[in-house]
């Protein structure tokens, strides 16, 4: 049985996403986390810092909205360091982003704009951090929809030394 062209356009996309995220921007491999991300979407996730307060992620992961489908994302981020203080064991900054989405669904494929909110508590002592975010997204093709995406994730931070 040979799979149908959704799933190699899906695969080229998640390729694509990935290698986008990982190479923009001056960045060194200690720049550089991968994890999971729970909710929905539920799947991969990747973090690269370009700067002080910003950074891409992406993910390639599973929606479970109707019968499901294949899910990938990359957004542009904005970091706030400075609104929350006093965080015992790490930092808290509040970010936002714009990015965009392909959803590879059983009938058709759904391409929109994504606007994360987000809060990241970043470890001192420890390569790991933990986010949780939540997404308004508006769908533009085939249709124009609005929805929300939420989760929780967690990455590992590669050492560059």
């Amino acid at each position: 049985m040979i799979p149908d062209k959704s799933w190699f356009r899906g695969l080229a996309a998640t390729f694509g996403l990935f290698l986008v995220a990982g190479v923009a921007g001056d960045v060194r491999a200690s720049n550089t986390g991968v994890g999971v991300i729970v909710g929905e979407p539920t799947g991969l996730s990747l973090k690269q810092w370009t700067g002080g307060s910003k950074a891409f992620d992406a993910a390639a992961a599973w929606s479970f909205v109707d019968e499901g489908a294949l899910h990938l994302h990359a957004d542009y981020l904005w970091h706030w360091f400075d609104r929350v203080e006093g965080v015992e064991g790490g930092s808290l900054p509040l970010y936002m982003g714009l990015g965009g989405r392909i959803k590879f669904g059983e009938d058709d494929e759904l391409i929109g704009v994504r606007v994360p909110f987000g809060v990241n508590f970043i470890l001192d002592d420890a390569p790991v951090d933990i986010f949780l975010e939540i997404v308004p997204i508006l769908d533009l093709a085939p249709e124009s929809d609005l929805q929300i995406n939420a989760a929780l994730g967690a990455r590992f931070w590669f050492d560059g030394d």
